[in-house]
């Protein structure tokens, strides 16, 4: 069922997330195989007469990513955008990612074993980086109170600082 706005609120207010999010691609069948087959997303569809694909991201209602090739030229533009995620699929996460040949990264890009909790949120999270170097995370807000003072760290620490 719709929401209905009320005079004075704001577009806003309805919206609860984003669905659908485009990228930049060198070469579309690289990053097809890289989505598809490590990163394990659900293939919609493609539109190789326009150089693009699609994939589902959640299910058919939750979000779609669109992959557009892009020309040989030398400036290239590096993308950043985040999956929502489970908590617990966050947890365990660098294990599968190094398992599907993707390196799990920190918040600065450096190589991570665990997830890292940005605290003025706080948020769970790991960034990976797709064939183009754009830079991709998994992240899911946590319940507890936002703690600016922890900055970003491993999320065990954050675990034993919550104690």
């Amino acid at each position: 069922m719709a929401t209905k706005l009320h005079p004075g609120e704001s577009i806003g207010a309805a919206i609860t997330g984003i669905y659908e999010t485009h990228l930049p691609v060198r070469d579309l069948r690289r990053s097809v195989a890289f989505y598809r087959d490590q990163l394990g997303l659900e293939f919609a569809k493609d539109f190789s007469e326009r150089r693009g694909a699609f994939f589902w991201v959640g299910t058919k209602a939750e979000g779609m990513l669109g992959l557009w090739e892009t020309g040989t030229a030398p400036l290239q533009m590096k993308l950043h955008f985040a999956f929502r995620a489970p908590a617990a699929t966050i947890v365990s996460s660098c294990e599968t990612l190094r398992a599907a040949g993707i390196q799990p990264l920190g918040f600065n890009g450096e190589p991570i074993v665990e997830p890292v909790v940005l605290g003025w949120v706080p948020a769970i999270s790991v960034y990976f980086k797709d064939p183009d170097g754009h830079n991709l995370e998994m992240l899911s807000t946590l319940d507890d109170a936002p703690d600016a003072e922890f900055g970003v760290g491993p999320y065990s620490s954050w675990v034993i600082k919550r104690g």
